[in-house]
């Protein structure tokens, strides 16, 4: 098995409601530009995957620490059981049969993204 660095970005539209002057509603624009503006919805879009490489465990490691380095006192065991996704979290038995044939189980069959 392999770990893969999968690497995206997340995409969100984003609302806001600005009373601005008749003459220049375009000022509604500075406000949210300046981060001045409150929040009126939000609606995620989903990721968009960028890249994908296969990664060492140790270089997998070494990335979380430089990408969380508030949480790069954890061990091992905590960083990867918290950050790291299994493919039996997947819904594999975490076998692989001739030629990559994988088992799966009874859940990863009754997904929406699996069938």
């Amino acid at each position: 098995m392999a770990w893969v660095l999968v690497e995206c970005i997340s995409q969100y539209r984003m609302r806001y409601m600005v009373e601005a002057p008749d003459a220049h509603p375009d000022y509604a624009l500075d406000t949210v530009t300046m981060d001045e503006a409150k929040e009126f919805s939000q609606k995620h879009l989903g990721e968009v995957i960028t890249s994908h490489r296969v990664v060492s465990e140790e270089e997998a490691l070494k990335l979380f620490d430089e990408d969380n380095d508030y949480l790069s006192s954890w061990d091992k065991e905590l960083k990867m059981k918290n950050t790291f996704t299994t493919m039996v979290e997947q819904g594999y038995e975490g076998k692989v049969l001739e030629q990559d044939n994988v088992v799966h189980t009874e859940q990863y069959s009754d997904t929406d993204r699996n069938r």
